[in-house]
């Protein structure tokens, strides 16, 4: 597949990925007991979550054809 066409495929991926993400994270998020504790505790994992799928996107959008 030609780089440009993975990067922008990759692109969209991302941006509709980390859409969804943000919306499921904050709907869970809804149904968290009210601590403030745990909220911090909460959106610190989920902050940190979204990087490992990101990480192999981005892998594969800058991987070179035929690799």
């Amino acid at each position: 597949m030609h780089p440009r066409q993975k990067k922008l495929i990759g692109t969209f991926v991302l941006l509709f990925g980390f859409l969804a993400y943000l919306i499921l994270a904050i709907t869970i998020a809804d149904y968290l007991p009210s601590n403030k504790i745990l909220e911090i505790v909460y959106f610190a994992i989920t902050g940190i979550l979204w990087i490992f799928p990101v990480k192999n996107l981005l892998a594969w959008m800058n991987r070179e054809p035929g690799a």
